[in-house]
């Protein structure tokens, strides 16, 4: 296993087209539920636990290989009921996906982009892509977890000019948090052999694809989700 791996998957300079979208910070911030670094923190830590903790164990159990790709691709429809957000995620996926294949060449790569044209969900590709590159199911769940809420912080940077110092405290802060939500993962994913999809987490988070749904809406916008 290659921790090299790991830290080019990881790097938010990865071309994997994270750098567009806000993760929910943009609506947030409209709506006046992020207005600085403390709102942020609690923003980020919401949504690591709801949303980060369903794609971590989507990414671990791609990332072990559980069998029948397409059926971890429609357990993120079920999760995901906006379809701004699905949408999102598979041009994030296929993004990924092109990224994955020419960094770590996979046959495994390959079937998932004739298995999905137009974009396999992004949690899913992301632990396809861990796997191509000799990583593991917690490795996946950490690079997960750690996009669910860098992505958001990075936003919030840009759209309140936020100080990237208070911003980059945030996620030291939430790193208790980030190494909970990848263990709970991680051991979901183990249980999917014996128990189905069913084992992997379900946790929601309503607002988020409320606000998901009215931004996609939005005439001007600074970022694509």
């Amino acid at each position: 296993m290659s921790r090299a791996a790991l830290l080019i998957l990881a790097d938010g300079r990865f071309p994997a087209g994270g750098h567009a979208h806000s993760g929910g910070a943009e609506a947030a911030v409209k709506a006046g539920r992020v207005t600085g670094a403390p709102s942020l923190e609690d923003f980020c830590r919401g949504r690591l636990h709801t949303t980060g903790l369903v794609s971590a164990g989507l990414a671990a159990a791609a990332a072990l290989g559980a069998d029948g790709r397409a059926a971890l691709d429609e357990a993120v429809d079920a999760h995901t009921r906006s379809l701004a957000l699905r949408t999102a995620a598979r041009k994030l996926g296929r993004q990924l996906l092109r990224a994955g294949r020419a960094t770590w060449p996979s046959p495994e790569l390959d079937a998932l982009a004739r298995a999905f044209p137009k974009g396999a969900h992004q949690p899913v590709v992301l632990g396809t892509t861990a796997r191509a590159a000799g990583l593991g199911p917690a490795d996946a769940a950490y690079c997960a977890a750690y996009e669910t809420v860098s992505g958001p912080a990075t936003a919030v940077v840009r759209l309140l000019g936020l100080d990237p110092f208070e911003a980059t405290a945030v996620l030291a802060r939430l790193g208790a948090d980030l190494d909970e939500v990848a263990a709970a993962a991680v051991r979901a994913a183990h249980r999917v052999p014996e128990e189905g999809l069913h084992a992997l987490p379900a946790a929601s988070a309503p607002l988020l694809e409320i606000g998901g749904e009215a931004h996609a809406a939005w005439p001007v916008r600074l970022f694509a989700s």
